[in-house]
Order: C-alpha cells, then sequence, then structure tokens
C-alpha cells in the first residue's frame, strides 16, 4: 500500500512538473508556444498585473483608484538628511514652529485652491512662519504635490536648482515639513511644503547679520524624462513591483519561445506568429512602461 502512495505522488509530482514546463517552456509537447504566452495566457498576466494595482489600491485606500501615498514629515526629514549628508552638510533639526507652519500654510492652499508660494490676495509665505512664532534670519520655502513617497519629492527637488539650493544650503539649521491631502483644480492632490530656517536668536549668538533673508524656490519647474523615471522607480509599491516582475517573466518566455520559431507547426510559421514572440514581448513591456510611467507623476 505504501508503495502505491508514494508511485502515486511521484506520477502527480511529474504530472505537475509537465504541466508547469508546458506553461513556460517552449517545447514538442506544447507545439513550441509556451501557454503563457498564448492568447488566454496574456489575458491572465495582464488582468493579474492591472488586478493588483486595483487590488493594493482598495486595501490601501478604500477606493480601487485611490491613491496611495507613504509621504510623512518623518520621512521627508530622513531622505532630506541623506542628501545633505552626501554633500557633508549638518542634519536639519525638525522645529515644531516651522511644521506648524507648513501644515497652516498645505491647508490653506488647499481650502482656497491655489498652487503658489503667495496665496490670491497676496500673502507671503513667511506670514505663516511669524504666525507659528519662529524668528528667523534666514527662511526658505519648497513646494511640492501629487508624490507617493518622501524619496520621490527629495529626489524631484533635488533635481530643480532653486529647491536643491533651499535644501542643501548650508545657512539653515531648522525645517519644517508637511503633506496634507485635499483638492486643487477638482482633483485629488497632496500639497507638500517645506520650511526651511535659520532661527534669529541662533544667529545673533553667531555674530551674523539681523537682516531677514527668505528664498522662493521656482513652482514653474519642469522635470526631465529621466528624473522621471527615477521618481517612478522609487515610488513603486509591492503591489506594482510584483506586477512587473510577472509581465517580465512572460516577455522572456515570449522572447525564447521566439527563439524556436522555426520549430512551429506550418501553418503556424506562414501567418503573423512567425513574431508572435517578439510581438508579444514588445506589448508586454509596453503594458509595464505604463505602470512605471503611473508612478512617474508629482510636479514642483
Amino acid at each position: 500500500m505504501a508503495k502505491k502512495q508514494t508511485h502515486y505522488r511521484k506520477r502527480q509530482a511529474k504530472r505537475i512538473r509537465k504541466g508547469m514546463r508546458s506553461w513556460f517552456v517552449p517545447e514538442r509537447d506544447n507545439h513550441y508556444r509556451p501557454h503563457l504566452v498564448r492568447r488566454y495566457g496574456i489575458i491572465v498576466v495582464i488582468g493579474i498585473a492591472i488586478g493588483l494595482q486595483f487590488g493594493y489600491n482598495y486595501m490601501q485606500t478604500g477606493l480601487v483608484l485611490g491613491r496611495v501615498t507613504t509621504v510623512t514629515p518623518a520621512a521627508l526629514l530622513v531622505s532630506t538628511n541623506d542628501a545633505r549628508a552626501a554633500e557633508k552638510l549638518p542634519p536639519l533639526r525638525i522645529d515644531a514652529r516651522l511644521s506648524e507652519a507648513a501644515a497652516n500654510k498645505a491647508r490653506d492652499m488647499v481650502a482656497r485652491g491655489y498652487w503658489s508660494h503667495d496665496a490670491p490676495d497676496g500673502t507671503e509665505p513667511w506670514v505663516w512662519i511669524d504666525e507659528a512664532g519662529y524668528s528667523y534670519s534666514k527662511a526658505g520655502e519648497n513646494l511640492a504635490k501629487n508624490f507617493s513617497t518622501a524619496q520621490a519629492a527629495v529626489t524631484a527637488w533635488l533635481n530643480s536648482p532653486s529647491h536643491r539650493n533651499n535644501m542643501l544650503s548650508a545657512d539653515y539649521s531648522d525645517v519644517g515639513f508637511a503633506a496634507v491631502e485635499g483638492e486643487l483644480d477638482g482633483k485629488p492632490t497632496i500639497v507638500i511644503v517645506a520650511f526651511y530656517g535659520e532661527s534669529a536668536s541662533r544667529a545673533q549668538v553667531a555674530g551674523a547679520s539681523m537682516g531677514r533673508d527668505v528664498r522662493e524656490a521656482d513652482t514653474s519647474t519642469a522635470l526631465t524624462p529621466a528624473t522621471r523615471i527615477g521618481i517612478a522607480l522609487q515610488s513603486l509599491t509591492p503591489a506594482a513591483l510584483t506586477s512587473l516582475a510577472l509581465l517580465f517573466v512572460a516577455a522572456t518566455v515570449a522572447l525564447t519561445a521566439h527563439v524556436y520559431r522555426s520549430k512551429l507547426p506550418k501553418n503556424r510559421r506562414q501567418s503573423w506568429y512567425k513574431n508572435h514572440g517578439v510581438v508579444k514581448a514588445s506589448g508586454l513591456l509596453s503594458v509595464a512602461a505604463f505602470i512605471v510611467l503611473l508612478y512617474g507623476g508629482g510636479q514642483l
């Protein structure tokens, strides 16, 4: 009885291995057309890739088309100080008053629907700092919106001269961050505000001039395609990474099948199937590129 069970298990395992090979490996049994890259296989692959995005968004936000973000003041501080450390600059310290000012500025932008350093009534950003009780000798403001991760926002700032100058300035010791979700122009938006500062009392002790120096980063900066790709790669969710892995596996199988195109059945070789591997791999990689581009959004 035990021998029969062992033999049965071996046959089952062999059948399973053979079935898996037929999905991934071009061979005679599947006419050198792995099931994974036949029409139904490709539909399953793309369906899973899209379903993972919607499912992950729903689990994280409660909405199928919800925007998943991990931007927090703590994460922005870590990414900023990592960038400063790379330039051998001292780290910035979070100042509660600057954080309060940043949060109030971000909420005002969402409430009144504007995207600018200055409010529609002409209110300058430094008013928010003054109202929070932070007395400064130097101050700067960076804005960003619709980035999914703190690292993506910091990468964008690093690739804009005016934003980079604020973030990597040796003149600042303090910083405050805020990330507020709302709507701008009728679209869901994540507004990110950073206020950099050097307190007046610290400057006075150092013997610096007591005049005020303020710097607004340019809000019309256009990010290059290379920067967009870098931002996208830093913003990919676990679901997106899984989808990309699945699409790359399917594309690899398609290209492998293409190598065996001369062994296709004669009726297949005489049709467009002669190049089916390249065509299908190109389509799958295009879907992968589209997923990556979805995560390359954001604006300065």
